[in-house]
């Protein structure tokens, strides 16, 4: 393990910098977000990262308390990464981020990757109220906790149980959202969102 590295300076910033400044850290955040995740599923969700660089994040992560590594009881027997209390705290940091940097999106690159579920945290910000909301992409299909106070607040795949809300929609106006162009609201009046379920966050966004 890498001795932590400090900016030195006596000032709440620095210090979270220390911790979560380094190259990756973030975004090892953003993929822990959604509860435990395999090395190799970390690894397979941050494309461009050396698995020497993600093995070294990790580590430096468990030593500062932001994430925890277990081992899953059969048949699963895998170990498994996740964020501590500590680290869930990061969500408001990377919605932030995310935020600021919507005016930095700009058109995707030809090297641009793309996951299904780096949409996931856009719409949670633009997404009001309380349940499980299911989104269905041509790209693959991810589900939100919206307004969870503690665990995942999102996940892969599709919601672990019925969800308050289903939304079918395509990248295109999931990127228009997430850069700030188009509010949920709009896009499902337009019908570019398509709205199923019986919830009450299903029934709000058709009468929004």
């Amino acid at each position: 393990m890498s001795p932590r590295r400090s900016y030195d300076q006596y000032c709440s910033a620095a210090r979270a910098l220390d911790a979560v400044g380094d190259r990756w850290t973030l975004l090892i955040v953003r993929e822990l977000l959604t509860g435990p995740r395999r090395y190799t599923d970390l690894h397979a969700d941050l494309p461009g990262v050396s698995t020497d660089v993600l093995a070294s994040r990790l580590k430096d992560m468990e030593r500062d308390g932001l994430a925890t590594r277990r081992r899953l009881p059969p048949p699963g027997a895998a170990y498994v990464y996740e964020l501590t209390g500590r680290g869930r705290e990061l969500l408001p940091v990377i919605q932030a981020l995310g935020a600021w940097g919507e005016a930095e999106l700009g058109e995707r690159r030809p090297t641009d990757a793309v996951r299904a579920h780096w949409f996931a945290l856009p719409l949670l910000r633009a997404l009001e109220g309380e349940g499980l909301v299911e989104v269905r992409l041509e790209e693959g299909d991810f589900h939100l906790f919206v307004g969870a106070e503690d665990g995942p607040v999102y996940g892969h795949g599709r919601a672990p149980g019925e969800p308050d809300a289903r939304l079918s929609m395509d990248v295109d106006t999931c990127t228009a959202i997430g850069r700030g162009e188009l509010s949920v609201a709009d896009a499902v009046r337009d019908g570019r969102i398509e709205v199923g379920g019986d919830g009450t966050l299903a029934k709000g966004l058709r009468n929004a």
